[in-house]
């Protein structure tokens, strides 16, 4: 007896975009004075001038419920034909059920499958990746990848290593059947000897033993920099020789927002030519994780939608160490 199987489409593509970020502007002024600092000194260390953070009572969920309905609006995709949901976040406020759940119960995706992705910063990379196969794969036509983070919930004032670089937001793609190809192979991995370089400063099991007070965002800034700069450089370029293209190939080169320093050198060691535009959404967004390649690429269309259709590197880093790297069209 031969099992049947499923068969997809030979290509995919992004369709659309949505975005979504925190109601409130947060300027360096308002966070110098516990670490510390000036406002001259993040800027020159990360590029940031603002961050966009939520209200009290708003949650990362609320940002992808408006992210994915936007998404789904320009894709012109109603809900019921989402084939799988999945949210790449560190954010979730339970540790179950997942935010995908609740997510496409919201948007009317049930009974879709839905599940989150915990890859931190690589967690929008890793979640295209997956929806590429899952169309191809004839396991679903249309997918909805959504990156969401709440990360002021998981702040430390008083931290000078990361305080300062995070915000909210979320940001939502559909991706579907294509007529061409539209995402490249992906270059993704781990390195978990790192693992304690982008992490929490404690475990729950110490908070509830009255060890620590509450969990917050903490790294080690020195060992992620020279491992974003000098490793996801190889990675980039992998990424581009597994996809075919070379750099001046390309429409856009979109990393994510971690610090301006990070994106600054990636693209030098790239040797970007200088019709490829970059992302640069940190400057008044500020860190996103999961969210921040998603809402660079939506604003770097608004500002440019002549590059709509054009080819675009994407590459998320983070905790884990977790990496991935595609180059997809543009939608």
């Amino acid at each position: 007896m031969t099992l049947k199987q499923a068969e997809g489409p030979k290509y995919t593509r992004i369709l659309a975009l949505g975005a979504a970020r925190g109601d409130v502007t947060v300027p360096n002024d308002d966070l110098v004075g516990p670490i510390d600092s000036s406002d001259e000194w993040i800027r020159q260390r990360t590029g940031i001038v603002t961050r966009t953070r939520v209200s009290k009572g708003v949650d990362a969920v609320d940002l992808a419920e408006t992210a994915a309905k936007e998404a789904l609006a320009k894709a012109g995709i109603s809900p019921d034909q989402l084939g799988a949901v999945v949210v790449s976040t560190i954010s979730n406020v339970a540790v179950t059920p997942s935010m995908a759940a609740l997510l496409a119960d919201r948007i009317g995706a049930t009974p879709a499958p839905a599940y989150d992705v915990s890859a931190a910063c690589a967690g929008y990379v890793y979640g295209i990746a997956q929806a590429d196969a899952l169309v191809r794969a004839g396991a679903a036509e249309y997918v909805l990848v959504v990156g969401a983070e709440k990360l002021s919930q998981f702040v430390s004032p008083t931290d000078r290593t990361i305080s300062f670089l995070l915000g909210d937001g979320a940001g939502a793609a559909i991706i579907g059947p294509a007529d061409e190809p539209g995402i490249s192979a992906s270059v993704w991995g781990s390195d978990g000897s790192k693992w304690d370089a982008v992490g929490m400063s404690g475990t729950i099991e110490q908070y509830l033993d009255g060890e620590i007070p509450w969990p917050t965002m903490r790294q080690d800034g020195q060992t992620v920099f020279r491992w974003a700069v000098w490793e996801m450089a190889k990675v980039a370029k992998q990424a581009l020789e597994a996809a075919g293209v070379t750099a001046d190939e390309l429409a856009a080169f979109i990393p994510h927002q971690a610090n301006m320093r990070i994106i600054d050198e990636l693209a030098k060691q790239l040797g970007l030519p200088e019709h490829v535009l970059i992302g640069r959404d940190i400057e008044t967004t500020g860190n996103t994780s999961a969210a921040s390649i998603p809402l660079a690429t939506h604003r770097l269309l608004e500002e440019h939608p002549e590059l709509s259709g054009g080819l675009a590197l994407q590459i998320g880093f983070g905790a884990g160490l977790v990496y991935g790297a595609q180059v997809v069209r543009l939608p």
